[in-house]
């Protein structure tokens, strides 16, 4: 029993901090408690992931600096949605930019 326990346990860290989302599932990352959730979300070609910031009183951006794109002039506060389509298949970085300890990655298939 205590084994079993174990395993559910491990098994809900895990898909906390990683997702799949199918071809016709919305994907959705939180932006909570300066996090991503989930940090990790793996999405196909052509799918749309929207970003909700459900803090109460703070802002976040959504920054694919490695992309070499600028930093995003507008933040979302409470509430503030952002979406994104990916068209191309690989794995994008992103971080919050006025918290650079706030990090996420998409990785897109095909």
């Amino acid at each position: 029993m205590k084994n079993r326990l174990l395993g559910i346990a491990l098994l809900l860290c895990l898909t906390s901090f990683a997702a799949v989302a199918g071809d016709d599932a919305a994907a959705l990352v939180t932006i909570k408690d300066f996090k991503f959730v989930p940090q990790h979300i793996t999405i196909k070609v052509g799918q749309t992931i929207t970003w909700e910031n459900r803090e109460k009183r703070q802002y976040h951006s959504v920054w694919f600096e490695a992309q070499g794109e600028a930093e995003p002039e507008d933040y979302l506060f409470s509430e503030d949605t952002y979406e994104r389509t990916f068209d191309k298949s690989g794995t994008f970085p992103y971080r919050c930019g006025p918290h650079p300890e706030m990090t996420g990655t998409v990785t897109v298939t095909e």
